[in-house]
């Protein structure tokens, strides 16, 4: 009879899924770290924007109040709002609220990237961020907002415990929150894959998606300027490239492990080029994040004892010159760069530290992880299957908290850059435009880069542009708010061109912008042409009472 295992009995089933893993070679310590401290930065970056521009999109005298919206939920749906609006906001929704929401979330997001209190800084991040997004609306209507939260959720189950916990040896994670963060990232690349393929864009199926996409993204980079001059040759090798890696090259997640390194590489790659090409917010990051977990702790250890080999040899070079002397000294620090033996889990654990993962948390990570897999993989086949019967009660449930979503990147292209610009007159014939902070509008004015930094307003008037201005009422309160002269708002623009005085007349017309020329570049200097197209929205005039009404109609 063979003796039995010393690594004790097998777990199967959900058991084996919720136990934390084993620590070895194929473990995830490491991409754990990396990810967190990457989650952290992400959700800095979207509280730092949140502080400038929060008070102008959802504040009191804000573009889309919360206020309005959940006095409007709670009069419709009564004890079942705080389910369907789930948001802090429901306590306060002032001016000092909604800030201190926003200074909450970057302390949060600051101890997550610093590894104090992982799991109790994520939790507040996620509760946090929830908070704006449910009550945001328009302004929070975007993909990224729900790969974030998503994240989010699984990070907390996936964070070690403790003040300052480094790399959670202690509390290694189980293998469904890792798992579970996996199939977020494949299902970001495979479900935007299947949308460009079932919604029948032609520009996919001919491989023109890219010929005009640098240009017509809401936020263009001066580096995809450039990219946008490459011939078509280019821009179709590239198209391509997107649809196998999206439709083909993501299902290597489930293959071999020499196989995910591969596709950590190519995703990573990929990622970094969209990343510098247009201004996506913080979804290219999000993506860099997850692919980390395509890594185990064998690889990252074999790269870190590389690196240490390189030093140690750069070292003994730079010493070489002192002789046998140096060798005691040589031998010494060697010694002490060289990685030190791990010791086994139950070791550490008798070394005072306990671990956390008992009985109800297992019960709460399996019930929560499992329902979030149930919604996620039934949005999945009901993209090329609508008709499947499958229960939609608990996927419509966790819809207010935006963690199970379906993703179609790119699955249209846009074919034309629409600009809206906002202008302000005295005198009903003479106008000057209210600057932006980050779009496209001076003809001189280069493209920057600015992700992860998301600029709410300035993105949200690019899909405004492409529909009439019924679908997006706020642009004629931004107009009205620009002739109070309120704060707020103008908060939201680089600067206020009519200073204390506010004008008597304002409107948001249209322009069409295009990249110039490389020959026009060097001759002028200018990145942009553009065409007036015409009013977009009604023109107001503010009469002597101070009251409103409109003055001319698009």
């Amino acid at each position: 009879m063979k003796p039995r295992s010393s690594r004790g009995p097998r777990r199967w089933g959900p058991e084996r899924w919720l136990a934390p893993e084993t620590a070895g070679a194929s473990s995830h310590a490491w991409p754990r770290w990396i990810f967190l401290r990457g989650l952290g930065l992400i959700f800095f970056s979207a509280f730092l924007s949140l502080l400038f521009q929060i008070n102008g999109l959802i504040g009191p005298r804000g573009l889309l109040p919360a206020r309005n919206y959940l006095r409007a939920v709670a009069a419709h749906f009564g004890p079942s709002r705080f389910w369907l609006a789930p948001t802090l906001l429901w306590l306060g929704n002032g001016h000092a609220a909604l800030q201190a929401l926003a200074w909450a979330g970057l302390a949060a997001s600051a101890l997550l990237t610093l590894n104090r209190w992982p799991r109790a800084a994520v939790a507040a991040a996620e509760v946090l961020y929830l908070s704006f997004v449910a009550a945001a609306r328009d302004f929070s209507n975007y993909q990224s907002d729900g790969m974030l939260l998503a994240a989010g959720l699984i990070a907390l189950f996936l964070a070690p415990g403790g003040r300052r916990p480094g790399l959670g040896r202690e509390e290694p994670p189980t293998p469904a929150s890792v798992f579970l963060l996996q199939w977020l990232w494949f299902r970001i690349y495979f479900e935007s894959g299947l949308a460009k393929w079932l919604g029948g864009d032609p520009e996919w199926r001919h491989l023109t998606a890219l010929d005009q996409y640098y240009q017509n993204n809401p936020l263009p980079t001066w580096i995809g300027y450039f990219c946008q001059h490459l011939p078509h040759g280019f821009q179709a090798a590239m198209a391509l490239a997107t649809l196998v890696l999206e439709l083909g090259l993501a299902w290597l997640l489930f293959t071999t492990r020499r196989l995910r390194l591969g596709l950590f590489v190519v995703s990573t790659v990929f990622q970094v080029g969209l990343a510098l090409t247009a201004n996506y917010a913080f979804i290219n990051w999000i993506m860099l994040a997850l692919g980390v977990l395509l890594l185990d702790d064998g690889w990252i250890e074999g790269m870190r004892e590389r690196w240490r080999r390189r030093r140690r040899g750069a070292t003994a070079a730079a010493a070489g010159e002192d002789g046998p002397a140096g060798a005691p000294a040589m031998a010494a620090a060697a010694a002490a760069a060289a990685p030190q033996p791990m010791p086994p889990p139950d070791a550490r654990r008798g070394a005072g530290a306990q671990p956390s993962h008992g009985r109800g948390r297992r019960w709460l990570e399996g019930i929560t992880l499992g329902w979030v897999l149930y919604a996620t993989l039934a949005l999945l086949l009901w993209m090329p299957w609508p008709r499947l019967p499958l229960p939609t009660a608990p996927v419509a449930a966790l819809a207010p908290f935006r963690v199970a979503n379906q993703y179609g990147l790119f699955a249209r292209m846009t074919r034309s850059q629409y600009e809206i610009e906002f202008q302000g007159s005295r005198d009903g014939k003479h106008w000057t435009a209210y600057p932006f902070r980050f779009k496209p509008q001076r003809r001189r004015q280069a493209p920057g880069i600015y992700a992860p930094y998301q600029p709410r307003f300035d993105w949200n008037l690019w899909f405004a542009a492409r529909g009439p201005w019924q679908q997006t009422p706020w642009v004629v309160r931004c107009e009205a708010e620009l002739l109070r002269g309120d704060g707020a708002v103008l908060s939201l623009f680089a600067g206020n061109p009519f200073g204390q005085r506010p004008p008597r007349y304002a409107r948001a017309v249209l322009w069409r912008y295009r990249f110039t020329s490389l020959a026009t570049l060097r001759r002028t200097g200018r990145w942009w042409r553009r065409r007036y197209v015409g009013l977009y929205a009604p023109e107001l005039q503010r009469l002597p009472g101070g009251k409103l009404a409109v003055a001319a109609w698009p």
